[in-house]
């Protein structure tokens, strides 16, 4: 571990960054705006980490902590922005009903708590929107996503975690994959919601002026409850027109989709700006 990639950005804002090869997540600080890059600390500094997700971000903390930065989340704050187990009993009566299991249950266990179909994912993600493993239409599938749990690289690390299906509003064609709703990607810094943008990137939609307000309300609702610097809250349109959360996540984890980089991060400065 090193600092490296620490830069002060415009006298106002710290972040450890290094690209991780991804458009949707990688942004170049330096070409947008006046960067320092300190050889030395002559005192430790509060910083954002850019570096990707970090497979165990409290030896992250510590390791970076060590060297006189500390970032943003404590392991508790990110544990309580990215998964869901932690986040649920604050967002509850915001996001569909939601049950976990320590192990892997039986259908009959599921039954007891949700009629067909159930969304499964792990306690942090889902199998990359895979909709065989997500969609559960019966409890003759939901076995069969059970006895293949532990072979994918992705939820075999993860609780089971069961909602209730929530039919959304779609966009986009109609499609046998994964279904793409009316959904938004938020970033909330220090309860303000800094940027809106649609989730599925591939498809062309966007809020009506009434719209963005509902969702920056919901999203400053919930990172008010969360009550963390930075996170991202993931916001849909059911089909009689609620919206719910669907996903929180910390970040300095998460990918822009639909977000402008450049105008969050603006905003985000003008905001540590104002505290200096």
């Amino acid at each position: 571990m090193n600092i490296s990639g620490l830069i002060h950005i415009e006298e106002s804002l710290w972040c450890v960054t290094k690209p991780i090869g991804l458009p949707a997540y990688d942004f170049s600080f330096e070409q947008f705006f006046s960067c320092r890059h300190p050889w030395n600390l002559d005192e430790p500094v509060v910083a954002v980490a850019r570096l990707g997700t970090a497979p165990d971000y409290e030896q992250r903390f510590n390791e970076f902590e060590s060297l006189g930065v500390r970032l943003i989340h404590t392991p508790a704050e990110y544990q309580r922005t990215s998964e869901l187990p932690t986040w649920y009993s604050l967002l509850k009566d915001l996001t569909p009903r939601s049950v976990w299991f320590d192990h892997k249950p039986a259908s009959k266990e599921v039954e007891q708590h949700f009629q067909w179909p159930v969304f499964v994912k792990g306690q942090r993600q889902t199998n990359r929107h895979n909709k065989d493993t997500s969609i559960i239409d019966g409890a003759k599938h939901f076995e069969s996503l059970m006895t293949r749990w532990d072979d994918d690289e992705i939820l075999r690390w993860q609780k089971v975690v069961c909602r209730e299906f929530v039919p959304l509003r779609p966009v986009g064609p109609a499609s046998v994959g994964f279904p793409k709703s009316y959904e938004f990607r938020t970033f909330c810094w220090r309860g303000e919601c800094v940027a809106v943008g649609r989730y599925w990137v591939s498809e062309s939609f966007a809020p009506t002026d009434g719209e963005l307000k509902q969702i920056r309300d919901l999203a400053e609702e919930a990172a008010r409850r969360l009550n963390v610097v930075f996170v991202v809250i993931d916001i849909a349109q059911t089909v009689i027109g609620d919206w719910i959360v669907i996903e929180c996540n910390d970040g300095q984890d998460s990918g822009y989709a639909g977000v402008s980089p450049l105008s969050m991060w603006r905003r985000i400065i003008d905001i540590e700006r104002q505290r200096i």
